[in-house]
């Protein structure tokens, strides 16, 4: 081999390396941007809407997670928010610029919960009747909502979270359908409500509500919420954005609510409730006493059961200033270890 010859073939493997090389960097490259990428998109928050049905009347749900559903893989543990009387679904996932985050499904979306929540039959996006979307009514919605879950996730059992009328909600559906509750959240719950202030002066309204189906639900009842039991425990500017998109759907919310808290108390019975079950009260709440908790607590028959109190926060615990404390303690109870005494 002349020296012409081997200069020629130093170059030409001298090049294969180099190409070698670029290419197995350019790859390497590639490979980092598709998984920095799919890392982006499993930590981004996915939403869609969905649809269930009870009979013939539409049923608005609403689900969060991080990162969109991907075929085969394993099902994330559910968390269903059931909202109360005077607001819709809107409740629990808020935006208010410059106050921090407001939205509990996108907090526990980020904790690793498949987040859902719905409007009842006559809130929000849900279809319209002449009912008065009581307790019964909620758990048909319930169980419509849990069919829609069970569907897109392959889970049979979820957990359950409702605040005020919504923890009645609830509760009751953990009565007549045990087998599809996994742990139970109860904020703002009233078992007995004996002696309650906000009951008293709702049953001054008795006639009104037995004669009606709706009732007048203005910026001020919304503000109502946040004030009538001790002023300073919400932001107004929260209690206002809130307001801006509950009054999107009209002025008028249904009376079944307020009408089975003033007449058929108790409508959940702890005897029947046999999920694991975590009562969170605010503590200045004028519906929710602790003596109240304290009774159902008693006759619970599972033994996995706590009570908590929000320290600084009135009736609603998801939207007072001292959220995060509620966010602590309701997901040290979802993910509590299973025992394996019992």
């Amino acid at each position: 081999m002349t020296e012409f010859d081997r200069a020629l073939r130093r170059r030409t493997i001298i090049k294969s390396v180099t190409t070698t090389f670029v290419v197995g960097a350019l790859a390497n490259t590639l490979s980092a941007a598709r998984s920095s990428a799919d890392d982006a998109a499993a930590a981004a928050i996915w939403s869609s809407e969905y649809w269930a049905r009870k009979g013939d009347i539409p049923l608005w749900m609403f689900r969060k997670r991080l990162g969109a559903p991907k075929a085969g893989e394993a099902p994330r543990p559910v968390l269903f928010f059931v909202h109360g009387s005077s607001v819709s679904s809107r409740a629990f996932d808020l935006t208010v610029p410059g106050r921090g985050e407001y939205s509990v499904m996108n907090e526990f979306a980020r904790y690793g919960f498949d987040c859902w929540t719905m409007d009842h039959e006559n809130y929000g996006k849900s279809g319209r009747t002449s009912g008065n979307s009581d307790i019964a009514s909620g758990v048909e919605d319930l169980k419509a909502a849990m069919d829609v879950v069970s569907r897109e996730t392959g889970l049979m059992k979820c957990h359950v979270l409702g605040e005020s009328s919504g923890a009645l909600r609830a509760g009751a559906y953990a009565m007549v359908a045990p087998e599809r509750v996994d742990r139970l959240v109860l904020t703002a719950f009233t078992y007995k409500g004996v002696g309650a202030p906000t009951l008293v002066e709702r049953a001054k309204r008795l006639d009104y509500l037995r004669s009606h189906n709706l009732r007048k639900r203005d910026r001020d009842e919304i503000f109502s919420i946040a004030t009538r039991d001790k002023p300073g425990t919400s932001d107004p500017a929260v209690i206002e954005a809130l307001a801006d998109v509950e009054l999107q759907f009209g002025d008028q919310i249904p009376t079944g609510t307020y009408l089975d808290m003033v007449t058929k108390l108790p409508v959940v019975q702890p005897e029947k409730v046999l999920a694991p079950v975590l009562l969170v009260r605010g503590e200045y709440d004028g519906i929710s006493s602790l003596a109240d908790l304290q009774d159902f607590f008693g006759r619970l028959p599972n033994g996995d059961r706590q009570i908590a109190i929000v320290p600084g926060a009135a009736h609603s615990v998801t939207l007072a200033i001292n959220r995060t404390a509620f966010w602590h303690i309701a997901r040290a109870f979802l993910t509590m270890p299973t025992p394996h005494a019992t």
